[in-house]
């Protein structure tokens, strides 16, 4: 028992940034045109008539058709009615309109359609051929749309080739994180080179840039087709991103997506290169992860609070007029939209058409709080990676969390016995990756971002528009110690810093488990938590080393933690139970302590619902109760084998009843090694009450 195998970090299905929603027109109070077609459109919006006026001969009311669309789809329930109309199929030609309003739109629409529909309908899209005409517009807009568009952008011009690119190239992400047959497409259809050209606009756009980033990420996650097409060209551009010196968050952020598509990407170099290039990116990460948060939020806010007063200031000393800010700083406003509506926000009022673009009734620039946000995405993604980093290469199993294991495994229906161990025990990470990690002090950077964020922080992330970051800074603790779970189960105890540095890793992950109530509330961290303090009390039960929390704090913590909804937090907290009894079991005057943990194991073995729970109940109290005196007096007054024999049948019946259906053949093969040593821990337990 209490061994795990590391996870391999799976990115969430969509956009970490929240969804997004083509640019959308509102009605302002001066607005000349109420009575227009598409304020009608507006105020019938439904599946049906949206999608008969995406055929209108009108480029306005196609434009709006495809932005109703984009904001309707925003709640989940309308979805089927446009999926039932063939609205993918509707829409999917407007991506090559003839007007860029419409394209970008168009784009807009089927992306919120993606992302809010989730992996069944973006599996829906592709099999409706969505990534045709997706290839097409993308083919078109980037090999031959950016040299027209590299000139200054004209006055007053709402929708250019780039925007309609990042609207694009954001669909293509999020189909290729939800289906593998869109990533089959990608690389059938030779898509690689339209995503550097993407890329490489990020001196003149970095939003575009990011998005290309992000996309590529992803589909060079786990794709030996396409690292067998890679060239040294592929390499190149991601290492001038890589050796880019350039201060800013989103270039950070950048670069960091850069270094995680380099390390899907390093089996395709040679030796000697992959060892220059896991320095640089040791060197990204480091960098990544050195930025303190708590203390560049706050400063980032103040910056923004100046600079919006001063142009508070400056506006009401200078002459108003209607005339929008052209060039550079208007394409920043199209940014800040899209930037809100990628958070969620959603659009008051009609959208009917009116001179001015949405981007009027918003603050004129959110450029700290767009540093903000890639600051946290960037320590998010180096997290992400280094969980990677620290795993194995073997197939993944999505299940594995929700598996209860046992140390006396025998030989399964499916060949799978104690011996083969491959699956169970930790990686061993080469050498080099170990000395690099460790030379770049990533082992302390990760501790570091397990901490919980500052107060004057949270403090800040209370307050709109910086509510948004307030989960995204979470995320990156929960991230943390993910990785720091790989990382303990990956390197040895020396290069932890001993027992002693083990000690202090332990006390750290209980004063966070202990310092907030709330925080035993929250699901993500209690499964990132539990999973850290796992691999860290078996390594210190391993290694004899003493551990730190006292039998209150254990019992109050995994009370809550079983009572969790996720069956990998409630797995987690009994093997946690089960490797601090059996370390216990081999101390003097421990019974007492022994029995409050059997109670707790023998209370879930018998009440929970989930069968791999109540497998992992068991086990722990095989390993609890397997030897020692203080073991046997403990398990004499709970009365433990006439527990244990009145719970065998219900066991036994509920595993040939729903095992099949419900778990899978690993997860079954586990459980009926459990039904076996709970019959042979059963006959132990009679011969030591006979002696």
């Amino acid at each position: 028992m209490g061994k795990t195998k590391n996870n391999k970090f799976k990115r969430p299905s969509f956009s970490p940034d929240g969804l997004s929603a083509a640019p959308v027109k509102q009605t302002g109070e001066e607005s000349e045109d109420e009575d227009s077609p598409a304020a009608e459109l507006l105020d019938k919006v439904t599946p049906l008539y949206a999608c008969v006026q995406l055929q209108s001969p009108s480029a306005d009311v196609r434009e709006y058709a495809c932005a109703s669309i984009s904001r309707v789809v925003q709640q989940s329930q309308t979805i089927p009615g446009f999926l039932q109309r063939d609205a993918v199929r509707k829409i999917g030609p407007l991506l090559l309109d003839r007007s860029l309003a419409v394209r970008e739109t168009a784009a807009g629409a089927l992306r919120n359609l993606s992302a809010c529909g989730g992996p069944e309908v973006c599996e829906d899209m592709v099999r409706q051929d969505a990534l045709t005409p997706l290839s097409a517009l993308l083919r078109e807009q980037c090999c031959a749309g950016f040299d027209v568009s590299s000139s200054p952008a004209v006055k007053g011009q709402k929708h250019t080739v780039e925007d309609v690119a990042n609207e694009a190239v954001n669909l293509l992400w999020n189909l290729c994180e939800s289906s593998s047959t869109a990533v089959s497409v990608f690389n059938k259809a030779g898509l690689l080179d339209v995503l550097l050209r993407c890329l490489q606009r990020h001196p003149q756009n970095m939003e575009l840039g990011i998005s290309a980033a992000h996309c590529l990420h992803t589909v060079t996650e786990e794709n030996a087709e396409l690292v067998r097409s890679v060239n040294a060209a592929v390499f190149g551009v991601l290492e001038n991103i890589l050796s880019s010196t350039h201060t800013s968050m989103e270039y950070t952020l950048l670069r960091t997506l850069a270094a995680g598509s380099l390390w899907n990407l390093k089996n395709g170099l040679s030796s000697a290169q992959q060892s220059q290039t896991l320095t640089a990116l040791a060197t990204t990460l480091s960098h990544s992860l050195s930025l303190d948060a708590g203390e560049l939020i706050p400063e980032l806010w103040r910056a923004e609070s100046a600079r919006l007063s001063k142009e508070t200031t400056s506006a009401a000393e200078s002459d108003h007029t209607d005339e929008r800010p052209g060039g550079h700083e208007a394409e920043e406003m199209e940014e800040d939209v899209r930037d809100e509506k990628m958070n969620g926000r959603k659009s008051n009022g009609k959208m009917s058409k009116t001179k001015n673009d949405i981007s009027d009734l918003l603050p004129r620039d959110r450029l700290e709080l767009r540093e903000a946000k890639a600051l946290l995405s960037a320590q998010q993604t180096s997290l992400e990676i280094i969980v990677n980093m620290c795993c194995s290469d073997e197939p993944s199993d999505d299940e594995w969390e929700e598996m209860s294991s046992s140390d006396e495994s025998e030989m399964c229906a499916d060949g799978m016995s104690d011996t083969n161990s491959s699956l169970f025990s930790p990686l061993c990470l080469s050498a080099e990756l170990h000395t690099t990690l460790l030379n770049h002090n990533i082992p302390q950077q990760v501790l570091k971002k397990a901490e919980f964020p500052s107060a004057a922080a949270l403090e800040i992330c209370s307050k709109d528009p910086w509510k948004n970051l307030l989960k995204k800074m979470h995320r990156v603790q929960c991230r943390a110690l993910t990785c720091l779970h790989n990382i303990l189960s990956s390197m040895d105890t020396e290069s932890l810093g001993g027992a002693s540095g083990l000690q202090a890793v332990a006390q750290h992950l209980s004063s966070l488990v202990f310092s907030s109530a709330e925080a035993l509330k929250d699901e993500e961290f209690l499964e990132a938590v539990t999973s850290a303090l796992r691999s860290l009390l078996q390594i210190m039960a391993t290694k004899n080393i003493p551990q730190c929390m006292t039998p209150h704090q254990l019992m109050s913590f995994c009370e809550a933690a079983t009572s969790c909804e996720l069956v990998s937090v409630r797995v987690n907290a009994l093997a946690i139970l089960g490797i601090t009894g059996s370390s216990l079991a081999k101390e003097k005057n421990t019974a007492e302590t022994l029995q409050l943990i059997g109670n707790a194991l023998l209370n879930i073995a018998m009440k929970d619902s989930n069968l791999v729970v109540c497998g992992e109940a068991l086990d722990a109290l095989f390993d609890v109760f397997a030897d020692g005196d203080e073991a046997e007096k403990a398990g004499k007054n709970i009365n433990l084998l006439s527990s244990l024999k009145a719970l065998q049948p219900g066991f036994r019946a509920k595993l040939r009843k729903e095992g099949r259906g419900k778990y899978s053949p690993d997860q079954l093969c586990v459980l009926d090694n459990i039904r076996i040593n709970l019959k042979r821990f059963i006959s132990y337990l009679e011969d030591l009450q006979r002696k």
